[in-house]
């Protein structure tokens, strides 16, 4: 039994699609991604969508289904608008820079951090304590904004470190008298 998903995934003008066996390739004016997919997902182009229809309905079938319709939703927004994260860094002398691609951390350690930029990333400082992380892939971004993160990861007592823009972080009492 053959069950396409609820939501075809649109296709816009200028964004290729080919689909071979557990491979899908999804290219546009940002660039060029490549997803496998389980050999299990039916995945089709027709006109302007995909879909992606599942064999049958036992758990492991919905879960692949579910997973394989973002993966591919998640391409084909990525090589037309991109995604980005936003990181702000708080704490007295705490400060980001951007050195040609790379970007340059000086937070409270006795040296400054470099992150180089990977492939399809790139950064802007638009003041010295925001960072943000802009690329057409999902994960590639996500991962760089978590390293970024990982140097110095917001602390509970005063506070300070690298947060996700609009992050809550749960403060603690300090030690009374």
């Amino acid at each position: 039994m053959s069950r396409i998903g609820r939501q075809p995934i649109p296709v816009p003008t200028g964004v290729t699609v080919s689909i071979e066996p557990g491979v899908v390739r999804v290219n546009g004016p940002k660039g060029e991604l490549f997803e496998n997919v389980s050999r299990d997902m039916t995945v089709a182009h027709e006109e302007d969508q995909i879909t992606v229809a599942r064999p049958t309905d036992r758990g492991e079938h919905r879960a692949l289904h579910g997973l394989t319709r973002s993966l591919i939703a998640n391409m084909v927004i990525g090589v037309t608008d991109g995604f980005e994260k936003r990181l702000e860094i708080q704490g007295v002398g705490y400060r980001a820079a951007l050195k040609g691609r790379d970007i340059e951390l000086a937070v409270g350690y006795s040296h400054p951090v470099k992150i180089p930029a990977p492939a399809g990333v790139e950064f802007e400082v638009p003041v010295p304590t925001q960072v943000i992380v802009r690329g057409f892939s999902k994960q590639v971004v996500g991962e760089t904004a978590a390293r970024i993160r990982k140097v110095r990861p917001p602390e509970p007592y005063k506070g300070k470190g690298i947060r996700y823009l609009g992050e809550q972080v749960q403060r603690k009492v300090g030690k009374r008298a």
